[in-house]
């Protein structure tokens, strides 16, 4: 998956997503989870293809450090995508989806 960032920690999160200068979807996952797994492909196919106008990163939220983040976000299920654009949260994607939708709603922010 390259191109997409694993995010470790509230201050990473708040570097690459909230201070962004372009939009961002946040993957929030953990590794046990079988859609989530089937959705890094995808998300990798998105990342390359929006290269420069958007980004990707993920949020393991098996994580210890990234349990805050998830419970601020309100994670209740996953997979779960939020978008972001200029630090505000703009969209949420949840579950397995294909990639023209969630192109689409990355583009549409």
């Amino acid at each position: 998956m390259e191109g997409i960032i694993d995010i470790v920690g509230k201050e990473q999160f708040e570097q690459e997503v909230l201070k962004s200068a372009v939009p961002v979807l946040v993957d929030f996952w953990a590794p046990w989870c079988t859609p989530c797994l089937m959705m890094a492909p995808i998300l990798a196919k998105i990342q390359e293809e929006l290269a420069g106008t958007a980004k990707i990163v993920k949020v393991n939220t098996e994580e210890p450090d990234n349990m805050p983040i998830a419970v601020e976000y309100k994670i209740m299920s996953i997979p779960n995508m939020k978008i972001f654009k200029a630090g505000e949260l703009v969209k949420e994607i949840i579950g397995l989806r294909p990639k023209d939708y969630v192109m689409q709603e990355l583009q549409n922010v």
